[in-house]
C-alpha cells in the first residue's frame, strides 16, 4: 500500500512539475518567435520594466503578466518592439531556469502509510503562501482516505511557521485573490479539524497565525523548547483568526482572552501548560520520535509514544511562566462588556499594580479597533459549537479588515517601514463604537460569506 501511495503522491508532483515547464516552455517559446518580426531599437524600454514588479504575485503570474505587457506595448508603439523584447526574453528565460532549479514550497512523500507534509520556506520562516495552500489541501483530502496518520514539519531550525505571509497579502488590496486567500485557508483549517486519520503537528519553532492554523486544530501537536507560539494580530490591525475563536476561548480560565487580545508570546514548555500543544519532546529527538511514530503497527500506539516523550521532556522543564499570574489574568480579562472595562479593571488592580500598568502600556499600542473586534470574537467563538461555524465567522471578520484602515497601516508601520508608530484609526478603544464593531460582524452579503459544510469543498 505505501508504495502505492508514494508512485501516486510522485504522479501528482510530476504532473505538476510537467504542467509548470509546459507553460512557462509555451510562454517563453512564444516570446522567442517574436524576434523575426521586430524592426528597430526600442527608446522607451524602461516603460516595460516598470510594471513587472506589480506582476510577481508568482512565477506563472508574472511571466503571463510580462508577456501581456509586451504585446501591447508592440502593438502601440513598434519602433519600440525590439529591444523590449530583449529585455522581456532576458526575464522570461532567468525565471524560466529559476522556477525549475528553486526548491518547492511546500513537499509531500509517503512512507510506511503515513503522509509527511514539509513546509519549505526556513529563510522566510515557513511562511504560508496561497500556492502552499492549494497544494496542501488536496493532498490531505487523498491521504485521509489512503493512509493511516499524517505528520506536519517545518523546515530549518526555527520555525514550523511564523504564519501567512501578510506583506504579500497586503499588497494585493482589494483584489479578489486577498479575501480568496483567507477563504481557503479557513477551508484547509476546517479540514484539519475534522481529519478523518491522526494529525500530528511537530511545532519545533516558531508557530503563529498560519501556523497555529496548521496545527492547533489537528489530534496532536508536539511542542519543544525552540516553541514560540504567539497570535499578534491585534498588533497588525488584524484579528486571531485560523480558527482563534473556537480554540482560545476553550483554554482554561480567561487564558484564551488574554492571548488573543494581547498577543503574549508562549515558549517551549508553556505552551504544553497552556494546552496549545498536547505533548512535548526535546527537539534532538524530534527524528527518533518521527521514526517511532512511522513503524507503529496501530494508530492506538500513537498516544503512548507521544506520552513516553512528553514525560522526559516536562521533567526537565519549569513550571508555568503564567502560573503566578492566572489568578490576576482571570480577573481582570473576564468582562463581559469590553475592553474599555478590562481597562478599567487593570486600572484598579492592586494586587500586582506593576503587572497591570505592563498590560495597559501593551493595550495602548495594539489596535483599538481590533482589541475591540478581538473581544467579541472570543466571546462568541466560545458559544459556538463548531470549528467551521467560528470560521465563518472570522472570514467576515477579516474582509472587514482587508476593507479598513488599520490592517494596512499597522503591517506598514511593524512590518515595510518598522518605524513602530501605527496611527489606529480611532486613536483609542473608548473610540470604538459598537456600530463599528457590529459591522464587522454583519454579513457580507450576496454570495461572499463563506458557507463551510461537514465535508468543505475547494
Amino acid at each position: 500500500m505505501a508504495s502505492r501511495n508514494n508512485r501516486a503522491t510522485e504522479d501528482i508532483v510530476d504532473a505538476q512539475n510537467r504542467e509548470i515547464h509546459d507553460r512557462l516552455s509555451t510562454k517563453a517559446s512564444y516570446l522567442k518567435s517574436l524576434a523575426f518580426d521586430m524592426e528597430s531599437e526600442a527608446k522607451d524600454h524602461h516603460k516595460l520594466l516598470n510594471g513587472l514588479d506589480d506582476d510577481f504575485d508568482s512565477t506563472g503570474g508574472f511571466l503571463g503578466g510580462t508577456m501581456n505587457r509586451v504585446k501591447y506595448m508592440m502593438a502601440s508603439n513598434k519602433s519600440n518592439r525590439k529591444l523590449m523584447l530583449y529585455v522581456s526574453l532576458g526575464v522570461v528565460f532567468s525565471l524560466f531556469f529559476l522556477a525549475m532549479s528553486s526548491s518547492p514550497e511546500v513537499t509531500f512523500k509517503v512512507v510506511k502509510d503515513a503522509g509527511i507534509i514539509t513546509l519549505n520556506r526556513p529563510k522566510v520562516l515557513n511562511a504560508l503562501t496561497f500556492p502552499m495552500i492549494r497544494l496542501i489541501y488536496p493532498q490531505l483530502k487523498q491521504w485521509q482516505d489512503q493512509l493511516k496518520m499524517v505528520i506536519i514539519e517545518g523546515s530549518g531550525e526555527k520555525a514550523f511557521c511564523a504564519g501567512g505571509d501578510i506583506r504579500a497579502i497586503t499588497s494585493i488590496r482589494g483584489s479578489e485573490d486577498q479575501t480568496a486567500f483567507f477563504k481557503e485557508e479557513y477551508v484547509l483549517n476546517n479540514l484539519i479539524g475534522s481529519f478523518k486519520i491522526p494529525y500530528i503537528a511537530l511545532i519545533d519553532g516558531i508557530t503563529m497565525g498560519g501556523g497555529v492554523g496548521l496545527s492547533v486544530h489537528g489530534k496532536y501537536r508536539i511542542a519543544s523548547e525552540r516553541t514560540m507560539f504567539a497570535m499578534p494580530e491585534t498588533g497588525i490591525g488584524l484579528i486571531p483568526d485560523v480558527g482563534g475563536g473556537y480554540f482560545l476561548p476553550r483554554l482554561p480560565g480567561e487564558l484564551g482572552m488574554y492571548l488573543a487580545l494581547m498577543g503574549h508570546r508562549l515558549k517551549g514548555a508553556d505552551c504544553v501548560h497552556a494546552g496549545v500543544a498536547t505533548h512535548g519532546c526535546e527537539s534532538g529527538q524530534f527524528p527518533q520520535l518521527k521514526e517511532d511514530l512511522l513503524n507503529v503497527k496501530d494508530t492506538q500506539e500513537i498516544n503512548a509514544i507521544l506520552e513516553k516523550y512528553s514525560k522526559a521532556f516536562m521533567s526537565q522543564q519549569t513550571a508555568f511562566s503564567l502560573e503566578s499570574k492566572l489568578d490576576a489574568i482571570n480577573e481582570c480579562f473576564s468582562s463581559r462588556e469590553g475592553v474599555l472595562d478590562i481597562v478599567k479593571r487593570l486600572e484598579a488592580f492592586q494586587s500586582d499594580p506593576e503587572w497591570a500598568q505592563k498590560e495597559l502600556k501593551t493595550l495602548g499600542r495594539l489596535s483599538p479597533t481590533s482589541l475591540a473586534v478581538t473581544f467579541r470574537q472570543m466571546r462568541t467563538g466560545g458559544k459556538l459549537k463548531t470549528l467551521g461555524e467560528v470560521l465563518e465567522m472570522e472570514y467576515r471578520l477579516v474582509c472587514r479588515c482587508c476593507e479598513d484602515h488599520d490592517f494596512y497601516e499597522g503591517v506598514r508601520a511593524l512590518l515595510v517601514d518598522k518605524d513602530n508608530a501605527p496611527q489606529w484609526q480611532p486613536k483609542s478603544i473608548s473610540e470604538v463604537t459598537t456600530e463599528r464593531v457590529d459591522h464587522y460582524f454583519s454579513p457580507l452579503g450576496g454570495k461572499r460569506d463563506l458557507k463551510l459544510g461537514p465535508t468543505p469543498k475547494m
